[in-house]
């Protein structure tokens, strides 16, 4: 994208209450809760396209959730029941009993609503292989090296390559837990290369709330097979104006991307998605310049929320958001 500072979102927001209380209630039919669920995402494309959002999802509105919903659709799975994953969160964890395999595109339908409902670029969200694999109980594969490549090659793979067919020009592989175990980077990185092999669009991976810095990250970054990264920074930051390191001590790692060689895009998070609080366009300003500067190239920086703003409400969400397109606009105004 040539405009300076493109803006995107992450993936997930919350859904809406009336969408909830349609799907949920047996007395709708199963042809009034598709008819709820394409008036939920067009109301979503369309708000974060008033927005002025450049790049747009549907909000995943469609998902359950971003590992329950794959895992529906996978050869190989059974639920084994809920668990807590972080504070008052819950997932349906699931083991695998045999081998994992492909059984049809899972998004297509969402994917295909969504082109044919906005005229923004498109950027898809699809949970990666590693994280697949390490949020489930491996039950069948000798190694997690082995099940999370398997993943790869027979799921991630397909489904990339069928969207593409479908006209996806950007795939976001989440990776949530890519970095929470420092000595299986090796893994992560192949499982990246593997799913993404073959595939003729541009692929970002996205990261979050790891519980590690990206300090075991960094080193990988120019071997994997993608053409951005979207992380999470906002969280690590002061809510202080100014492009000191001092005040900007959560985007002073993007130094270290730098001298390791990294020459891809980078999709910075400016706002915090923990915290109901909003930021101020002029911070969301200060934290682009400050990135565009320790990168060394403003054309190669994206921003973005750190994350989904689906633990958000949906006003808390899209208060964000305006604020992140308003201060990506200060931060345009200022490089002229």
């Amino acid at each position: 994208m040539s405009k300076l500072f493109p803006t995107q979102e992450i993936g997930s927001l919350k859904k809406p209450s009336w969408l909830l209380k349609s799907v949920k209630n047996p007395d709708i039919s199963n042809k009034e809760k598709i008819k709820a669920r394409n008036n939920a995402a067009l109301e979503n494309i369309k708000t974060l396209e008033d927005l002025g959002l450049d790049i747009v999802y549907d909000g995943e509105v469609r998902r359950v959730e971003m590992y329950e919903e794959p895992v529906r659709y996978i050869k190989g799975f059974e639920f084994a029941g809920r668990i807590r994953s972080w504070d008052n969160k819950y997932y349906n964890k699931a083991r695998i009993t045999g081998p994992v395999n492909y059984k049809k595109n899972f998004h297509e339908n969402e994917f295909k609503f969504v082109k044919e409902n906005t005229k923004k670029e498109i950027k898809v969200p699809v949970t990666g292989a590693y994280t697949l694999a390490d949020w489930s109980y491996n039950e069948y594969y000798k190694s997690k090296e082995e099940l999370v490549i398997a993943l790869a090659k027979k799921v991630l793979r397909p489904l990339i390559k069928d969207l593409v067919k479908l006209g996806a020009k950007v795939v976001q592989i989440d990776e949530p837990a890519g970095t929470s175990h420092p000595s299986e980077m090796d893994i992560f990185r192949e499982s990246i290369n593997e799913s993404v092999k073959g595939v003729n669009a541009k692929i970002v991976v996205h990261a979050c709330f790891s519980g590690n810095d990206y300090k075991v990250l960094a080193p990988q970054m120019s071997e994997i097979k993608a053409q951005q990264y979207t992380l999470e920074f906002a969280n690590r930051d002061t809510w202080n104006l100014g492009s000191s390191d001092k005040a900007r001590k959560g985007f002073q790692v993007l130094k270290l991307f730098k001298e390791y060689g990294f020459k891809g895009e980078i999709g910075i998070g400016v706002t915090d998605v923990h915290v109901d609080d909003v930021e101020s366009p002029e911070l969301v300003r200060d934290r682009i310049l400050y990135a565009a500067k320790a990168l060394g190239d403003p054309t190669k920086i994206y921003v973005n929320p750190d994350c989904g703003l689906r633990t958000r409400t949906r006003t808390v969400a899209f208060n964000k958001i305006r604020s992140l397109v308003q201060g990506a606009e200060l931060a345009r105004q200022r490089l002229k």
